[in-house]
């Protein structure tokens, strides 16, 4: 399984802006690893960070991106589902038996559910918001998201094992056809190995590793 190291910071020093510009943020390891096996990426790029301290794990994407594409028929999961957005989803184990997943938009709407295999969603299922911060920010060059989710919920959910959180890291962007409709590229950090898209599998899935000082 691919590696990611969150290096470790002194705890409640990191500011979440939306703009991942806190001077923190130089600590970590920047993760450019992205692809789509499955269809060319055209004009953009993608960039995931992460850190944690003693209460928090802490993510940052930032998206190179100046054909951002945003549904704002509403805030329904519906509108977030044909958005351009990145996502994290953690598992406890292999099995899928459940997973969590956070997906989230640029403006930032986030859709979060709990999932079992063969993609049985529960979307009564919410991250508990008081353990979830996410803010994000627009520019002309892409979009920047920026969270903290709390360590004593990503424990309760059975999500860390010696200092390791399985996770996919994913993104959907979402570009014109010649016929004025949006197709979405799925771009993954682990290549699922699948023939058609799918993220919710098994395959799709790294670890993060909760580095100590």
């Amino acid at each position: 399984m691919k590696l990611y190291k969150v290096n470790n910071i002194p705890c409640n020093q990191l500011i979440i802006t939306g703009k991942g510009n806190d001077k923190l943020w130089d600590k970590a390891v920047v993760l450019t690893d992205f692809n789509s096996p499955w269809e060319d990426i055209k004009h953009t790029k993608t960039e995931f960070k992460a850190l944690w301290d003693r209460d928090y794990l802490f993510f940052c994407y930032k998206v190179t991106d100046a054909t951002i594409h945003i549904n704002n028929t509403d805030n329904s999961f519906n509108s977030i589902n044909i958005s351009d957005r990145v996502e994290l989803f953690f598992r406890p184990n292999s099995s899928l038996n459940p997973y969590y997943c956070l997906e989230i938009d640029p403006t930032p709407r986030l859709m979060d559910f709990k999932a079992l295999p063969n993609k049985n969603f529960d979307f009564n299922w919410n991250w508990p918001s008081e353990d979830l911060i996410i803010k994000s920010n627009i520019t002309d060059k892409g979009y920047s998201v920026e969270g903290k989710i709390s360590i004593p919920s990503l424990k309760k959910l059975d999500l860390i094992h010696n200092e390791k959180i399985e996770t996919g890291l994913f993104r959907a962007k979402y570009y014109k056809t010649k016929k004025s409709s949006y197709e979405p590229v799925w771009i993954t950090w682990v290549d699922p190995k699948t023939d058609e898209p799918n993220f919710h599998i098994s395959s799709s899935f790294g670890v993060l590793k909760l580095e100590s000082n």
